[in-house]
């Protein structure tokens, strides 16, 4: 339920003793947020961040985060909230009062490609996904190995089916990624959750601040750049994934991006699903609509498909003219002395390289054709394509 900026700056009195509010500001709220957010200034001038749940999962992840923020403070060189106080209302409302980090929030549409600010982006993801699982797990969070959380996604995705509202070509196109075993051999790690613009704080050109951690876990790397991926230009995400892969201390795995492409499809299956628990049906009926202009959107896209091995047509050759007969008469037979001295040269002859080439050119032409595919360049047609979930839908949700 929707409440006042007032009845929020009201509620965070309870939340934290001798909190004297002074002004408060409220935000907009659309009908499928998670929190409704307010904020406050006290008479010492300090500002606040109060958040109250919408749902009681909502509320219920607030609170658990409160822990592994604590555990984060020291393990990411950025800020982190830091929850000062918590109250629950008579009928289950949540509520959490932060101070206010500096810094001000982005827009995944406005990042620009080659960016310092998207550099900073990918070691600030670099930095998350590096912590210790275990701060994960000692606050109480959920961790997955790849097989557990392959087998999530697919129990979400029977549950979609089930509702009807799933077109039948995403059924199939999703079904064949979750089961291509390729794709889901990784290691997990912390993630932060599906990031948002509005998580990320900078000051400057740095990423200062993240926010938003109710959805933290021990999952897929991929999750966080799910929204990312779909709302910010290609040239910006790679530039993001560039600078995230140089700053990771494990090797990235080389599914990653086709699992991220999943991962942002995906998102419209976890949003259709929270528009059927909230019982809204102008909800439920625009999320299926936009999974029909989904399936319409990549009838003939195999971005998820594996890559073809790489195949180097050979060369047409000519044939060869017969060679001409041979008189024997016609054949010169040169006697010549045995080179047994030491001071002879022996020249032994070299096949040439075609001019313009360089050893390092002949080397590199002898590997596999899996190795060559590797290192050719994806056509143009193969980046990262935006399916947004609503029309008119703002760019980043709270």
């Amino acid at each position: 339920m929707l409440r006042s900026p007032l009845a929020l700056a009201a509620l965070a009195t309870a939340a934290v003793p001798h909190f004297d509010p002074t002004s408060v500001q409220g935000t907009s709220s659309a009908g499928d947020d998670r929190f409704q957010i307010a904020y406050v200034t006290t008479s010492d001038g300090t500002q606040w961040v109060v958040r109250a749940g919408l749902s009681t999962a909502a509320g219920a992840q607030m609170e658990q985060s409160d822990g592994l923020l604590r555990l984060l403070t020291k393990r990411v060189p950025f800020s982190v909230p830091r929850i000062e106080g918590i109250a629950t209302t008579d009928d289950g409302t949540v509520v959490a009062v932060q101070p206010r980090l500096p810094g001000a929030s982005l827009v995944w549409r406005e990042l620009q490609p080659g960016s310092v600010i998207a550099r900073s982006i990918g070691r600030a993801l670099a930095a998350v996904h590096d912590v210790d699982p275990r701060a994960v797990e000692e606050a109480g969070l959920p961790a997955y190995d790849a097989d557990a959380y392959r087998a999530r996604r697919l129990a979400t995705l029977d549950r979609a089916a089930a509702t009807g509202h799933v077109p039948p070509g995403l059924l199939s196109r999703w079904e064949r990624a979750l089961e291509e075993v390729a794709l889901w051999k990784f290691a997990t790690c912390t993630v932060h959750g599906p990031l948002e613009g509005s998580h990320v704080l900078v000051d400057g050109n740095e990423v200062s601040a993240i926010t938003g951690w109710e959805q933290a876990a021990v999952s897929d790397p991929a999750t966080d750049f799910a929204v990312l991926s779909v709302l910010a230009e290609p040239d910006a995400f790679d530039t993001v994934l560039e600078a995230y892969a140089g700053a990771r201390h494990d090797t990235i795995d080389p599914h990653l991006e086709r699992r991220v492409r999943l991962a942002a499809e995906l998102q419209r299956v976890n949003a259709l699903m929270d528009a059927v628990s909230s019982g809204d049906d102008e909800l439920v009926r625009r999320r299926a609509a936009a999974l029909r202009r989904l399936e319409e959107h990549v009838q003939d896209d195999e971005s998820l498909l594996p890559p073809a091995p790489g195949r180097r047509r050979m060369p047409e050759v000519e044939p060869a003219e017969p060679a001409p007969e041979v008189d024997p008469d016609d054949i010169e037979v040169v006697e010549f002395e045995d080179a047994g001295s030491d001071d002879e040269t022996v020249e032994i002859p070299v096949a040439r390289r075609p001019e313009g080439t360089t050893p390092e050119d002949s080397a590199a032409d002898t590997g596999s054709p899996e190795d060559r595919a590797a290192d050719e360049e994806p056509p143009d047609d193969q980046e990262p394509s935006a399916y947004p979930i609503d029309e008119g839908e703002p760019d980043d949700e709270k």
